[in-house]
């Protein structure tokens, strides 16, 4: 559902009863959890998404894993020995 029905919902709740009071609480609690789907891409999604072109997979996957274990500062320079 979108947000701004879930919004309508809750109005609609609060103005129902005591007894729908808790669940227009709790839905409004969960709106506020809601993010955007852009506020999820950190840092390393960004540079392996770059890197791995081509949507989904075990590759990308596990870069993904290396780069949030190494940091996204760190990710994807040679080491020098």
């Amino acid at each position: 559902m979108k947000k701004g029905r879930l919004s309508e919902i809750v109005k609609e709740l609060e103005g129902a009863s005591k007894m729908h009071l808790k669940q227009s609480k709790e839905i409004e609690s969960h709106i506020k959890d809601m993010k955007s789907p852009l506020e999820k891409k950190d840092a390393c999604y960004k540079k392996v998404a770059a890197r791995y072109k081509g949507g989904n997979s075990a590759y990308r996957s596990g870069a993904m894993v290396k780069c949030r274990k190494v940091g996204a500062a760190n990710w994807g320079n040679s080491s020098k020995k």
